[in-house]
């Protein structure tokens, strides 16, 4: 068992609209770069490129299995997307990327992000993980209990009197099973 801090700060533009909140990254050896969903076979970034580009590989380094971060961030500041993860700290009781073997130790505050973020109208949790540890942040915060929307769906919640909507988008991780496609379509409902 491995306790870990964040590696990254806070990706969030002043003027973001949409916040991604993924669990947390997966071990630094499985990095193909130093941003957000940085695991060569996570397919969020190509998700984004198949939306936004229609050509999946749009952020991939040509010839290399790796992403191309400076490509990412600049297309990120100018959808006005922002990234950080529900978990500060955790234990990884095992030396993997999977969800099912993280404890939090040390959850996001989440009002602490939006408030640097005056403009941003909409969370968005990337997969199981996220979206219980942001139900449980918003009950707490609220303190009445705040249930997940369905996957692909939406729900408005209040956190310090600031009205948010909530997304809930299935995980990017091919350890879920979902064709690539069909998260595409959950995806897609974001920035339609």
């Amino acid at each position: 068992m491995t306790i870990e801090t964040h590696p990254l700060a806070p990706f969030l533009p002043a003027d973001g609209e949409m916040l991604f909140l993924g669990s947390f990254p997966p071990p630094k050896a499985r990095w193909s770069m130093d941003f957000f969903y940085p695991n060569w076979i996570n397919d969020f970034w190509r998700i984004m490129g198949e939306i936004h580009f229609a050509d999946k590989t749009y952020f991939e380094v040509s010839g290399k299995k790796c992403f191309d971060k400076e490509r990412i961030v600049g297309f990120c500041r100018e959808a006005r997307l922002a990234f950080f993860d529900t978990a500060r700290k955790v234990c990884r009781q095992r030396d993997n990327a999977s969800d099912d073997f993280l404890e939090i130790l040390e959850p996001t505050d989440v009002w602490e992000l939006l408030a640097q973020m005056p403009r941003c109208q909409r969370v968005v949790t990337t997969g199981g993980k996220a979206s219980e540890e942001l139900s449980r942040h918003l009950t707490n915060v609220s303190e009445v209990v705040v249930a997940m929307p369905r996957i692909g769906s939406a729900t408005r919640v209040s956190l310090h009197g600031r009205e948010v909507e909530w997304w809930r988008m299935p995980s990017s991780s091919r350890a879920y099973p979902l064709a690539l496609a069909k998260k595409v379509d959950f995806y897609r409902r974001l920035f339609g």
